[in-house]
């Protein structure tokens, strides 16, 4: 069972420095946080989206996900794919790829997941319905200008830039988390 719960962090937790935001501090149930910095998402030249009104959503043991408005998303650049997921705390995801328009023949990335949404969420997270979020080890996702790294594992979408200490989930020898 998962105690971790984001009130005391484990003994096995990075100190945070000034500046700094340890996982281990997030709550569980997630909580959303506004964020005005500029998010930019991108695939080469193509500009996916562009937004200083992002939300990030916190969970213990979790690098942030952050969100982006629909209206700060190139649509034109993605398109729906099959496949879903469920989150408990916020419901059924639905899938983004790269529109055919911008892959080269062969890419790996040709109609494999980039981001997601979740349209219908639970009322907790209401304030995001059609928000998508990216993988940022699929498309390079910039936080004022800092290039964001992938939370490790694969499955998972945390955001890991410079502000943030953990260990993470995903990383090796976490699966009991």
């Amino acid at each position: 069972m998962w105690h971790y719960r984001g009130q005391q962090r484990p003994d096995f937790a990075e100190a945070p420095e000034p500046g700094q935001e340890s996982v281990w501090d997030y709550p569980r149930p997630p909580a959303l946080r506004p964020d005005a910095r500029l998010v930019e998402v991108l695939h080469g030249d193509h500009l996916l989206a562009r937004s200083s009104g992002s939300v990030r959503i916190l969970e213990t043991a979790s690098p942030p996900t952050f969100y982006l408005p629909p209206g700060d998303v190139n649509w034109d650049l993605l398109e729906h794919v099959s496949g879903s997921s469920f989150c408990e705390w916020k419901g059924a995801a639905r899938y983004y790829a790269l529109a055919a328009s911008i892959t080269a023949a062969g890419e790996p990335l040709a109609g494999q997941p980039v981001g997601w949404c979740y349209p219908e969420p639970t009322a907790a997270f209401a304030s995001i319905a059609g928000w998508p979020s990216f993988y940022p080890g699929r498309v390079s996702c910039r936080v004022d200008g800092e290039t964001v790294r992938p939370q490790p594992g694969g499955f998972y979408g945390g955001w890991l830039t410079n502000e943030i200490v953990g260990p993470v989930k995903g990383t090796r020898g976490t699966g009991h988390w």
